[in-house]
């Protein structure tokens, strides 16, 4: 069988159209996203009931028919089974028992025990990598460890997350002791979900464009780089996704000082700065700007084709650059689809 597109993608080859995806693809725009979650009662059991997360990454690849689907979670499951309470508060998001001293953290749990609070994760990739097309990549996913650490310290998110950067300043100590925990429980993470199905993994780090100079190099760069490290020398030929989000400048030479196969862009950045400063090194993956999943229209066909235009010359997974918003119109969804292979 002719390898998948988004494997030929990451490992450098440049297709006559790039493959395709969708951050959020699985979410609230779609109305079966919205029955299946309404059917689950909540969003944490809807994460932990495998046949229920495996259905509603299912979902956008059933309608669309996306080149790869990602594992449905949330990047605060593995800070719960460090040992963080977590809870949903309608209308407001995560809520997150909070690490302020290093006695917190040394309260959370081995990192050798998240296994059995991820083990439904787990299942849900099993039945994923059944149940997909053959055509069809399985993507794995975690949070960065800066960007875990912000919801961790501040126990919800924050706009700035200056709760984490006050953390920093005052205790370094054990601040770099949280993203080590985060770090080493993210590796043993996504090594699992490897071992149960997903071919590649993308690294979340939605909140890197908030850390400077050294800063950014120590915990948004050396965490990637640790994590990379050990998935592929546990995996070997693993490809991997990094997303040092709103990374700016940072953005230039991630990909070979992380060992990361593929950067993805948001859409602070235009595709032609991405492509002569990141495509470069490889992959890089996105970046239409989500609005155009709302407003639709003749603009998106030409943002898309702007778009693709830009990046033709390099390998190139076409993407959004940071997820669909519910208030996206799926038709939206499906001309965007068309236009990038060459409708």
């Amino acid at each position: 069988m002719t390898e998948k597109t988004i494997l030929r993608a990451l490992k450098g080859e440049i297709l006559p159209a790039p493959p395709i995806w969708m951050m959020r693809q699985a979410g609230r725009y779609l109305p079966e996203y919205r029955a299946t979650r309404a059917q689950a009662g909540d969003f944490l059991t809807l994460c932990y009931t495998p046949d229920l997360a495996a259905e509603v990454t299912l979902q956008p690849i059933r309608r669309f028919g996306f080149d790869a689907a990602i594992l449905f979670a949330d990047i605060l499951l593995l800070p719960q089974a460090l040992g963080a309470d977590l809870w949903f508060t309608a209308g407001e998001g995560p809520r997150l028992s909070t690490i302020a001293t290093l006695r917190d953290v040394d309260g959370l749990k081995p990192v050798a025990a998240i296994h059995e609070t991820l083990a439904p994760v787990y299942e849900t990739v099993r039945i994923l990598a059944r149940e997909l097309p053959a055509e069809t990549t399985l993507i794995g996913f975690a949070g960065a460890p800066w960007t875990v650490a912000t919801y961790m310290i501040a126990g919800r998110g924050t706009p700035d997350q200056a709760p984490a950067h006050a953390l920093k300043a005052a205790d370094r100590t054990t601040f770099q002791a949280l993203i080590d925990r985060i770090t080493e429980g993210t590796i043993e993470y996504l090594s699992m979900q490897v071992q149960a199905g997903a071919e590649v993994v993308k690294l979340f780090d939605s909140w890197a464009g908030s850390l400077r100079g050294q800063d950014f190099q120590d915990f948004a760069v050396e965490p990637a780089r640790r994590i990379i490290a050990a998935l592929k020398a546990r995996h070997p030929g693993l490809p991997v996704i990094a997303f040092p989000r709103e990374g700016g400048a940072g953005y230039i030479g991630f990909a070979r000082a992380t060992g990361a196969d593929c950067v993805a862009l948001d859409n602070s950045v235009t595709p032609e700065w991405g492509a002569a400063n990141v495509q470069t090194d490889g992959c890089v993956q996105g970046n239409l700007d989500p609005a155009h999943m709302v407003t639709g229209g003749v603009a998106l066909d030409g943002a898309v084709r702007h778009v693709v235009r830009a990046f033709s010359k390099g390998p190139h997974i076409f993407n959004l650059g940071h997820g669909i918003t519910p208030d996206a119109d799926p038709e939206n969804v499906a001309r965007m689809i068309a236009v990038v292979r060459g409708g």
